[in-house]
């Protein structure tokens, strides 16, 4: 019997993340990422206005969207984002994301963002939400994989 997967349309609500949601937000970034983020550092997060997630009766995904000062002033940052795997493909990371970057609107002019460049779902993503390759960082991860660091104006 195959899974029914729901779909934007299905009542899955975007909605500021709550403490009783950290569970569950750690199970998708421990299942998503061979670096993920631990409890505490999403716990530092449950203020910020960006941090986001879908649900549907149960957490579907995520997206930390927040502000970084830079030499250069203050930009948007894209922290981190993910979806259930289950749930992939079903347009939850792309509203995710859109909502993120809407959040940020009018309180900077440029947002950016990290991301393996072997992740090419990733990269798809972000290029069909108009981000841009702006400069590789040499072994960022602890594997030592570079990251692109692209950037999106609003």
């Amino acid at each position: 019997m195959t899974a029914v997967v729901p779909r934007l349309d299905d009542g899955i609500r975007i909605r500021q993340a709550e403490r009783a949601d950290l569970l569950a937000i750690c199970r998708i970034e421990y299942a998503s990422f061979s670096q993920p983020w631990s409890f505490e550092i999403f716990e530092q997060f449950l203020t910020c206005p960006g941090f986001l997630v879908a649900e549907n009766g149960g957490i579907l995904g995520y997206i930390v969207a927040d502000t970084t000062l830079t030499p250069t002033g203050t930009v948007g940052h894209i922290k981190d984002i993910a979806v259930h795997e289950s749930y992939r493909g079903n347009g939850i990371g792309t509203t995710l994301l859109a909502r993120g970057l809407r959040l940020l609107e009018g309180r900077v002019e440029t947002v950016k963002l990290e991301v393996r460049e072997s992740n090419e779902t990733a990269l798809s993503l972000y290029h069909e939400l108009g981000f841009r390759y702006a400069r590789r960082r040499p072994g960022y991860y602890g594997d030592g994989e570079d990251a692109l660091v692209m950037i999106r104006r609003l």
